[in-house]
Formats: C-alpha cells, structure tokens, sequence
C-alpha cells in the first residue's frame, strides 16, 4: 500500500486522533496506538491498528515509548498544551532522540492562544471558526452537521494531509517538524469556499434564505408519500426544466420567483408518489434528483455497491457498516483495517516490545511492575 514502511505512534484519544490514525493505516501505515487502559472500548477506528497500554506513571513506561518513538515516523498526540511535556515525552525530549520523527499535535485550540488549556468539543471549534454561524435554516438557530466538520474534516483528516506534507518535506530536508493543528482553524480551513464565495450569486442573504444553504426550492429535500425523503439540487436552468418535467408541473415557470409558493407546490407534489416510485421517473432525467438513503440501505444501491463504497464485512455481534478508505488508488489500493485479523493483547504486545529488544521474561517484568497493562496475566 502507499504508506507501507511509514511507522506511526498514536496515543489514544476520542474521535479525531483515532481517525487521523486510521487513515495512515488504512493506507498502508504500521499504526501503534499507545493507551492507557487495555482495551479500550471507546475507540471504534481501532481496526488495523496494533495496541500497547502502558502506565505512563511508571518511568520504564516513559522509556518504552522513548524507544518506540526512536524508530518511528510519526507521533500523533490528541492532549492539551503541556501533558507530553509532564510525561517526559514533549517535543524537545523526542525530536532530541529522533530529528526525523513528524511530531503531530492535534488539539481544538492549538498549542498557544487565549484558549489553548481550555476543554471544548466539535460544537464549540465550529463555532469559533465562524462556520456555524452560517449552517441551519432561516428559522432556527445554527445546527453542527453532528461532530464532523471539526472533529473529522477540520481535525483528523487535516490533520493526517500536515503528517504527510511534513513526510514529503523530509525527504529533502532529512528533518521532521511539529504539527500544531487546531480544530477550530481545520474546520475553518474547510470552510475557505464559504468565505472567499461570499461574492458569488449564492450567498449575499441571512442564514437560511440562500441558494446553497436551504433558502431555494430547487436545493434542499422533501419528503415522500412513504415519509421517506429525495435530494433535490437542480441549480442551473437546465436540471431545473427537467425537474419540472419530472414533477409534471409546467416547465415554464420561474426558477427565481415565488420561492415560498414554489416550495409549497414541491412539498405538495413530492408527497403524492413514493420516493422509489419518484426514482423511477428520476432515474432517467439528469435533473440531480436522488433518494436520501439511510445507514440500512445505503450498502445495497446499486451505484454503492459497484463502486464498492461499503466493505464487504459485518462484525459478528454489532453488524457495524465500514465505509471503504477513499480516495481509491490505481497501483496501491487501501485496504480498511476493518477487515484485518483480531490479535490478543499480549501478541501485539510481545511484537511492539520485540521490535526494541524487550524479550517474554521482560515483558513479564514490566506487567508486575504495573507498567505493562494487560486483562490477563501472561504466561512464560
């Protein structure tokens, strides 16, 4: 795969570190995740990913991830300002033992600024980032598309896209770096065509009366005679006439005139046939009309299922659905680590500790020192 050989020591966190982790993996990267208790059941992107929970109370444990880190690529930490530095294990203290190693830092607020100690979520990083203000309908006050705008988009996945760039660099410099990354700047990095478009046709009204942001009839869903719902996004003039066509209404009307009385009549319309039966007459009109699919159905429509977008694969007790690592790659392909083979505690222990000379009896050691958590005692 296309990370293949790039080594990556992850401490655990919640959501956007994890995530970050997983796409290194996904592509091909050999991802240690460093955590505080065995087992950790909190993070679902573990897959693919091999595990060692140490007690970072105990210097020994410190020592271990000095050594691990000496032969490895990459750090990602998910902490606040300082933590590391508490631990032993800050920047200066690793780039010291490794000057190639890629130290991330992936925080909400960044390592400096009036709000770098403070705890926040998603919520509260959209916020700041301006983006929020700008999401929900005219009506209502601002909705966060859940947790992934800063926590995914503007967290992880920009956060793994800094780890690259500082990987690319190094191969002309022979030196790694430290990756501040914020989530509050990613999710407002993610937004940058919001704010450079503010000029365009698009925007120029209040939250929620715009062309893009629920403010047009021709842009938004409706609901269906079964209670199920379609996407409709026919902006240009084209898609709209055609839409018109599908809908049987007169294919003359304004696109721009008697925007709540249009609504209406689509809201009417849409609701006299099923959503499927919709399809039926949509599927042959290019007027950008598609079904909303929930979680249940999206594994089976057809498009999805030849672009293979789902992993063939269903855990055996939760019957988790695993969306495929994309973007799709032509000569080395990413293979989501969903789909690897479960290992015990103890082998991936033993393999993480042998790859820096810590033998059985070592590793025994450290487990009766406390420094070593496993659920289980090994056995010599």
């Amino acid at each position: 795969m296309a990370l293949k050989g790039l080594k990556v020591i992850e401490f655990v966190g919640l959501a956007p570190g994890p995530f970050c982790g997983m796409l290194l993996a996904d592509f091909g990267a050999t991802v240690t995740r460093i955590d505080m208790n065995p087992r950790n059941s909190l993070d679902v992107l573990q897959g693919g990913k091999r595990s060692l929970a140490l007690n970072l109370k105990q210097p020994k444990a410190i020592s271990v991830v000095r050594s691990l880190c000496r032969g490895s690529d990459v750090l990602i930490e998910p902490f606040r300002p300082g933590v590391m530095e508490k631990f032993g294990l800050g920047p200066s203290v690793l780039l010291a033992d490794n000057p190639r190693l890629v130290y991330a830092r992936l925080t909400g607020f960044g390592q400096t600024g009036t709000h770098a100690a403070r705890a926040g979520h998603d919520l509260n990083y959209v916020a700041l980032s301006g983006v929020l203000s700008m999401l929900g309908r005219k009506a209502n006050k601002p909705t966060a598309p859940i947790n992934l705008l800063a926590d995914f988009a503007g967290g992880g996945l920009m956060c793994a896209f800094g780890i690259l760039a500082a990987i690319v660099e190094r191969q002309r410099s022979g030196k790694g770096q430290i990756v501040d990354h914020a989530m509050v700047e990613g999710a407002a990095y993610v937004g940058s065509w919001l704010y450079r478009s503010q000029s365009l046709p698009v925007w120029g009204k209040a939250r929620g009366e715009n062309i893009i942001d629920g403010g047009a009839h021709f842009y938004d869903t409706y609901e269906t005679k079964d209670g199920k719902f379609v996407s409709v996004g026919a902006i240009e003039n084209k898609f709209y006439r055609l839409l018109l066509e599908g809908l049987g209404l007169d294919p003359d009307l304004p696109q721009f005139e008697e925007e709540e009385n249009r609504r209406q009549l689509f809201e009417t319309t849409f609701k006299t046939k099923t959503r499927d039966e919709w399809m039926e007459i949509f599927d042959s009109k290019d007027a950008c009309v598609f079904p909303v699919l929930t979680p249940d159905e999206v594994e089976s429509y057809k498009h999805n299922r030849e672009r293979n977008v789902f992993v063939d694969y269903r855990q055996s007790q939760d019957d988790v659905l695993v969306p495929t690592p994309a973007p799709k790659l032509s000569r080395t392909p990413a293979q989501s680590g969903v789909t690897a083979a479960d290992r015990s505690e103890l082998e991936m222990a033993e393999e993480i500790l042998g790859e820096i000379g810590i033998d059985r009896e070592e590793l025994l050691k450290l487990y009766e020192e406390d420094t070593l958590l496993l659920s289980n005692r090994p056995k010599m």
